[in-house]
This record gives C-alpha cells, sequence and structure tokens, in this order.
C-alpha cells in the first residue's frame, strides 16, 4: 500500500507545535492545549474549518460560564464535574455547536484542577482557545487546486460513456452480448468521487455558491442513470427490424460527440426525425411488433431526456472564470 502525506497531515503538523509555542511564549497554564485545539479546527475545508473553529469558541465560552457557576456557586466535588455536564451538552447540542463538547471539556477539567475561578484564568483559557483556533484558521487559507483532478474525472467518465454507446452499438448491429459492463460500475464510482471533489472545492471558497464541475457532474449524473435505463430497453430491439439499425446508428453518433462542444440542439432534431420515423410505421401485426414498437418510443423518450439534460446544463453563466470548465452542451 503506498504511504502518502496529505495536505491536511503537514498543516496539523505545523500548526500544532506552533499554537503550542505561541502560548508557551505567553507564558500561559495548560499551553499544550492550543495544540489540541489547532488539531481539532484543521478541516478538510476552509468552511468545515471555520464552522468548528466557530463552534469551539462558542461551545468553551459556554464551558467557562456553567464551571464558573456550578463549581463556584456549590462546589469544587468531581460530581460537579457531572452536573455540568449534565445542563453544558444538551445547551451546546441546541445551539448546534457539538463539535465543542470535547475541547470545551478541556476547559471544564482545567477550572475545577484550578479550584477557584480568577479573571485572569478566564483570559489564560479564551487566550488557549483564540490562539488553538487562529493557528488553525491561518493554517488552512492554503487550499491545494483540483482543477486538474476535476478535469481528469470529466475526461475519464466521458470517455467511459463513449463505450458504453459503443458496447451498445456493437450489441445492436451484431447482438454479440460478451461486454463484461465493467465500465458500468466503473463510472459510477468516477461521479460519486467527482462530485465529492468538486463539491469541496465549494467548501473552499467563501464567497462561492456553485462549481461548474460540480453541474456537470450532477448532470452526467443524471445521463447516466437513463443510460442504465435504455440497457434493457435496447436488448429487447429483435435483430430482424430496421430500426435496430437506425437506433444503433443514431447511438454512434451520439458516442462521437461526446465532448464539451454544443450539439445537443442537433442530436434533438435528429432524434425527432427517428420519432415521427417509428410513428409512420405500420401497425404492428402481433404482440412481438407491438412490443418491439413500444420499446422503440421508449427509447426515443429516454435519449430525449437525455439530450435535454446536456442543453440545458449550457445554460450555465460561461462566463465565470471558476475553472478552465466543461462548459455548455456536449453529449
Amino acid at each position: 500500500m503506498k504511504y502518502k502525506i496529505g495536505y491536511r497531515t503537514i498543516k496539523t503538523a505545523l500548526g500544532t507545535p506552533i499554537a503550542i509555542m505561541i502560548a508557551q511564549y505567553l507564558s500561559l497554564q495548560n499551553f499544550a492545549s492550543a495544540g489540541i485545539i489547532t488539531i481539532l479546527c484543521i478541516k478538510v475545508t476552509k468552511k468545515k474549518s471555520l464552522r468548528a473553529s466557530w463552534d469551539r469558541f462558542l461551545a468553551c465560552v459556554l464551558a467557562i460560564l456553567f464551571s464558573t457557576v456550578f463549581f463556584e456557586g456549590i462546589s469544587y466535588h468531581p460530581i460537579m464535574i457531572g452536573v455540568v455536564l449534565l445542563f453544558f451538552i444538551p445547551t451546546v447540542v441546541v445551539l448546534r455547536a457539538s463539535d465543542g463538547i470535547v475541547t470545551s471539556s478541556v476547559i471544564i477539567l482545567h477550572m475545577f484542577i484550578k479550584g477557584q475561578v480568577t479573571f485572569a484564568f478566564i483570559l489564560n483559557e479564551i487566550a488557549l482557545v483564540v490562539i488553538g483556533i487562529g493557528v488553525a484558521l491561518i493554517m488552512n487559507l492554503y487550499m491545494p487546486s483540483v482543477e486538474n483532478q476535476l478535469s481528469t474525472y470529466q475526461e475519464e467518465i466521458e470517455r467511459n460513456l463513449q463505450k458504453i454507446f459503443k458496447e451498445i452499438v456493437l450489441y445492436l448491429r451484431t447482438y454479440d452480448s460478451r461486454w463484461d459492463g465493467k465500465e458500468l460500475v466503473e463510472t459510477s464510482r468516477l461521479i460519486a468521487e467527482a462530485k465529492t471533489l468538486a463539491f469541496r472545492d465549494v467548501e473552499n471558497h467563501f464567497l462561492r455558491y456553485e462549481n461548474l464541475y460540480y453541474n456537470y457532474f450532477k448532470m452526467r449524473e443524471k445521463q447516466f442513470e437513463i443510460i442504465e435505463r435504455v440497457l434493457p430497453i435496447v436488448t429487447s430491439i429483435p435483430s430482424s427490424v430496421e430500426q435496430g439499425q437506425i437506433v444503433a446508428d443514431f447511438i454512434e453518433d451520439i458516442s462521437n460527440h461526446i465532448h464539451p462542444g454544443n450539439t445537443a440542439n442537433i442530436f434533438l432534431d435528429k432524434l425527432n426525425q427517428m420519432r415521427v420515423g417509428f410513428q409512420n410505421m405500420e401497425l404492428p401485426k402481433d404482440r412481438k411488433e407491438f412490443e418491439t414498437r413500444a420499446a422503440l418510443l421508449h427509447f426515443v423518450k429516454e435519449m430525449e431526456g437525455y439530450l435535454i439534460l446536456k442543453r440545458s446544463f449550457s445554460g450555465l453563466n460561461k462566463n465565470k472564470k471558476l475553472h478552465k470548465t466543461p462548459q455548455s452542451g456536449a453529449k
């Protein structure tokens, strides 16, 4: 298994000692806790890191407040730790800051061990939190670009879709059913991974609420669902009907145009012509011909949805310089 050190690991390894050294330089008590807070606040995206930092700061302030009230107001007995947590944890959960429970629990224990609450000690604990959070946020200012990875996913998905369509064409022309369908499993995995990566890219930009790549992969996901529905329809078309070859020619044409260009409308026109041709065929003479006609019209309906999805994708603002994007209506 190949060992790899990620950016988050590097940032954690750098940020933790820096936070501890700052806290130690300022002669803060329990200075190592600043490092713990830094570890907990460094996340995979900037937005998650900011959210985690806010949760921990809020929870720590509440921990100081609850500890002061219960320890000073009642006693510094171990049972009071449980009482504090009994009231503190539900409060933090209600405020949706549950990520800060672990960090703030450390603050509660600090105050219990101290045995008395002073203004100086409260400042000490707040300083630890601020240093830990601050270092984590600074470490997370840099996030590596994922544009090349997203572009690679785009190319691999398009290559797989081409392969799937070509296998459909081969089946319609020769009725060779030896294809193992591995591209179907692989494409499903690639789309899921690509969407996750694209969404993470959105999370790394505070003023960005969409990602052209994410919209692209979402569109491909819906198209892929249609392809999965089309497969059994295609296999139900008998080899004896000439319409099977018409369908094969159409799919082959589409497979040769899976790219970032905009040709959706052209293929929608061709598909409409195909629909008219199927509708003008002689009425079915038996059950088999009726089922074939139904399969052909169902195929047209599904492929129309496939093409409309791509055409609608071209409606995004192409001038946004978010990435070197797979914009506009390719198949």
